[in-house]
């Protein structure tokens, strides 16, 4: 008998692709959402997917539906969840019902404080190119794939980014307490999400429940050059198979960007040395599975990356310009060495805006200091519309200037502004780099790179 599950908050970023995903399997889905935005519009729509009208309904909750799946964006009052509580329909949050359709697989979870998104797309990337099958969940669009949520029925592997935000309205666990994984990566440390993880020893507790949840006799893939990440690893006492790794060797020429080994050179498509410590560990998860390192290279040096991660987004004899999802202080840090490595001598333009509840925070603002350094022209800007909306104290531009403690920083409040000066200095030779979890107020920044290399 077909399976009906029905999506209150459907179009969230992961909700709306796990909703495609069940209807490709051939499930009947339905849905609701107060608001729903594009890419998600537009993607439901093709689908069949999209509701009728916006808003909240008890009456679609009706005792034919198996099952419920509950958004973070749903509140603990939503009208359509306390109906099917009534009528004692199974509710489930995104995480647990992602459990549910892989809990007799070997999962393979990805998590810590960045990159994790660039590490589950590696490690897919080799098994797709293996022709092996897999599920997978995956925080960003991938070329190649028609959803960020992929299940089957034939698949023995599913590869998933563990998320430490919270699950839903219901459960206040962090996402990846859920997925109970048979292989663990753990890429490193740096506090996020103040506005659920007040203190940095609450958000390390995460990561060591985390660990916790590792089944009996699975395996824990841990960075070794991060002290915390190392300490949690070490003390741990759970049954686990422990393995620890490094940045991968690595060296670049006038010919291109170069992993390297004590008896292979492999070219790669991707480049910084955050990304040679994402290729250790989908390394490490790979052959934990099975495959040949022989296998793990050829199929590692076709990997491009992923949306928005050090995304090439323009490039002439005038410079080049990325795109990065760059948004906390860790992820900034290793964005611009990234750049400034791989572009040595070159002008490093950098632009970032402050989008999330913590980086708009003046406590956790000087968690930005030096990030910024490495970058020949550092601009930040924030909207001052989104402290509104996030009911936080307003920041001045001095303050914001102050935490990050750059003399050369300027800071805008007005994206506007802030590109149209940009566009004034009329920089030759240089590199691009727009940093942000937003969208800079929804400028085309495409369109903007080519205007700023025009010849």
């Amino acid at each position: 008998m077909m399976q009906w599950v029905h999506f209150i908050a459907i179009g969230g970023a992961v909700m709306h692709n796990l909703a495609i995903a069940l209807k490709l399997k051939g499930y009947k889905v339905t849905g609701s959402d107060d608001e729903i935005f594009e890419p998600s519009r537009s993607r439901l729509s093709m689908h069949g997917l999209l509701p009728l009208k916006e808003g909240w309904d008890p009456d679609r909750i009706t005792r034919d539906l198996d099952t419920v799946i509950l958004g973070m964006h749903a509140t603990a009052d939503n009208p359509e969840m306390l109906r099917a509580k009534e009528l004692g329909i199974k509710i489930m949050s995104f995480p647990e019902y992602i459990y549910e359709q892989t809990k007799n697989k070997l999962r393979i979870v990805v998590a810590g404080s960045h990159g994790k998104t660039t590490t589950t797309a590696m490690i897919m990337h080799v098994l797709k190119y293996l022709e092996i099958d897999f599920d997978y969940m995956v925080g960003s669009y991938i070329d190649g794939y028609e959803s960020m949520v992929g299940l089957s029925d034939s698949s023995q592997i599913a590869v998933l980014e563990g998320d430490e935000y919270l699950t839903s309205a219901l459960d206040r666990r962090p996402k990846f307490h859920l997925y109970k994984p048979g292989i663990a990566i753990l890429n490193g440390i740096a506090w996020d999400h103040m506005n659920v993880f007040p203190t940095f020893e609450n958000y390390v507790e995460q990561f060591r429940i985390f660990i916790n949840c590792i089944e009996e006799g699975g395996t824990l893939i841990y960075y070794d050059g991060d002290s915390e990440v190392k300490k949690l690893a070490l003390e741990s006492t759970k049954k686990i198979r422990k393995i620890p790794y490094r940045i991968h060797g690595h060296f670049q020429n006038k010919t291109g960007f170069y992993g390297a080994t004590l008896d292979r050179v492999i070219p790669l498509k991707v480049f910084g040395e955050h990304n040679m410590q994402n290729l250790s560990a989908a390394k490490e998860a790979c052959i934990s599975t099975g495959i040949t390192e022989d296998e793990f290279y050829k199929a590692v040096q076709s990997f491009e990356g992923t949306a928005k991660r050090l995304q090439k987004i323009c490039e002439n004899k005038n410079g080049v310009a990325y795109l990065d999802f760059a948004h906390s202080p860790s992820k900034v840090k290793a964005t611009i060495e990234a750049v400034s490595s791989r572009y040595p001598g070159k002008k490093i333009i950098a632009c970032l805006e402050l989008h999330t509840y913590s980086s708009l925070n003046i406590d956790f603002l000087p968690q930005y200091l030096g990030t910024l350094d490495k970058a020949s022209s550092p601009f930040v800007y924030f909207n001052p519309h989104a402290l509104k909306l996030k009911r936080l104290p307003m920041v001045s531009l001095d303050e914001v200037k102050e935490a990050f403690g750059n003399t050369k920083l300027l800071v805008f409040n007005n994206s506007a502004e802030m590109f149209s000066f940009i566009q004034k200095q009329n920089y030759r030779d240089s590199v691009f780099l727009f940093m942000s979890s937003g969208d800079f107020d929804g400028i085309n920044l495409k369109t903007l790179a080519e205007e700023l290399l025009k010849t």
